[in-house]
């Protein structure tokens, strides 16, 4: 079969590190589809988010932009849906991925977690729709399903429901094989918050892990910096008079049955994608299709103390667990070189793919971050500067092979804020801060002024934080930006 641009498939679970996948090196959990499918394509074992939250992650796959250029610093807010303009979608005014491929010919499916704005219509250019009710996950069971313009129960795993839609629409696609298919399954698992993954397990797999000793999971402490943004984050709802309780997030670690719960719902994605490269290879897909197994950001575990995301602790942190992601593709064009070291970003697959169909070359670049690495999927090759930047809220990072340095926000008189150093070649788990050392200031400078520039280049004064700019929808650290700018400051919508 031939066309003149393959199917792009692209899977993308939730809150899910590479650490939870077998071919990233961890034995307790199962994964073998995930695992064949980097055996037969390509492995970056360093791929990083630009956010560790799940709104603005996906907001830069979709948008190759920065948080602090698109305006989703942290996840939206269902609570706040009713207070969002009718239709509105957080990256309206970019020209997305999928808008893209559509304007070239693609036709266009989304099934899964949106968590971009409203739910109730097809957003970016994006023909067959199909999502849940809302952006969080309180349950994978009994979950309100929009599938186009029908809302309705379903009352199996959620997860299992996308496969299912998954499935359908690939076998749909071989009645039309000339136009190729733009599938975007973004995944709801395995989510890693409770209630969803409070106790055992409902799922086929838990029986995998019913007696597993999560070896593969660090037991430590609670981290003071969890607790201390558990501190403010309650004291500033208890002023609101209203708010969730995120005491689960100082409970969560070292719960061997919440950790074997989240590894249960890694399996079910497994068998989901499993279920996927099959209905590609039966549909006649398989030779003139591209497949992306990734994640919207890491996700800690326990690790270094907290669990979650990368502003589960005060200041918000850049710890490699919460960031660092599987990116495993496969598929036409792909060589298998097995596995790459190139530190990449999420946000570089827009303009990989891109340039990779032939269709970079006609995107007006200015202000996009995102880098191609379309010449390292071909050959294994290619001019590559190994950096990567993130951001969260109040942090800015910058991580390389050899230093990850951690620069905040420093206009606040009421929280002032430390920078954080790391050697990653004597000290890979970043736990001796050299920031402020005489031995390492001419290294702290030189990260620091990189970290400047970039967000000089690219950040939107309409939308950068640390220019006194606002985000949409909301923040997670109101406290801080009304500090620094003033009561009257508020969030975009």
């Amino acid at each position: 079969m031939t066309k003149k641009h393959p199917n792009i498939v692209l899977i993308m679970t939730d809150n899910q590190p590479n650490d939870a996948v077998g071919c990233y090196g961890n034995n307790e959990i199962y994964t073998p589809n995930i695992d064949a499918l980097a055996a037969d394509g390509l492995r970056f074992n360093n791929a990083y988010c630009p956010n560790a939250m799940c709104s603005p992650s996906r907001a830069s796959v979709w948008s190759g932009r920065m948080p602090c250029q698109h305006g989703v610093h942290t996840w939206l807010d269902d609570r706040l849906m009713d207070q969002w303009p009718n239709d509105w979608n957080a990256v309206a005014e970019f020209q997305t991925l999928p808008e893209i491929l559509k304007d070239n010919g693609y036709t266009t499916a989304m099934i899964g977690k949106y968590h971009l704005g409203k739910l109730d219509k097809p957003q970016n250019g994006i023909d067959h729709w199909i999502t849940m009710a809302r952006g969080h996950t309180l349950d994978f069971y009994g979950n309100e399903m929009r599938v186009n313009d029908e809302t309705f129960i379903h009352e199996g795993h959620s997860v299992d429901f996308f496969t299912e839609k998954a499935v359908g629409y690939i076998g749909d696609r071989a009645d039309a094989p000339d136009q190729p298919f733009l599938l975007m399954l973004p995944y709801n698992g395995p989510y890693g918050h409770w209630p969803s993954i409070m106790g055992p397990a409902k799922n086929e797999f838990w029986e995998l892990y019913e007696n597993m000793p999560m070896n593969s999971v660090p037991r430590e402490g609670i981290n003071k910096k969890a607790i201390e943004v558990f501190q403010l984050t309650t004291d500033y709802l208890s002023k609101k008079k209203g708010g969730p309780d995120f005491s689960s997030l100082l409970q969560m670690p070292n719960d061997l049955t919440t950790l074997r719960n989240y590894y249960s719902q890694v399996s079910v994605i497994d068998n989901g994608v499993g279920q996927v490269m099959s209905a590609l290879k039966a549909g006649g897909f398989g030779d003139n299709t591209i497949v992306i197994y990734t994640a919207d950001h890491g996700f800690s575990l326990g690790h270094h103390g907290f669990w979650g995301h990368g502003q589960a602790t005060w200041p918000s942190n850049a710890f490699r667990i919460a960031y660092n992601i599987p990116m495993l593709m496969w598929g036409a064009g792909i060589a298998n070189e097995g596995s790459s070291e190139a530190y990449i970003n999420s946000t570089d697959l827009y303009a990989t793919l891109l340039d990779h169909l032939g269709l970079w070359d006609n995107i007006e670049k200015k202000d996009i971050p995102s880098r191609s690495f379309a010449e390292l999927l071909t050959n294994g090759e290619a001019e590559w500067t190994d950096e990567v930047f993130l951001e969260q809220e109040e942090t800015r990072a910058i991580r390389t092979p050899a230093w990850s340095y951690f620069k905040r926000f420093s206009d606040s008189k009421k929280y002032p804020l430390t920078n954080e150093l790391y050697n990653l070649t004597s000290d890979p788990d970043e736990r001796v801060n050299l920031a402020g050392n005489k031995e390492y200031q001419k290294t702290e400078k030189e990260l620091s002024n990189k970290i400047i520039t970039f967000f000089e280049t690219y950040a939107d004064p309409k939308y950068d934080l640390w220019r006194g700019g606002k985000p949409k929808s909301n923040t997670s650290r109101p406290w801080l930006w009304k500090d620094a700018w003033g009561e009257d400051w508020q969030p975009i919508t």
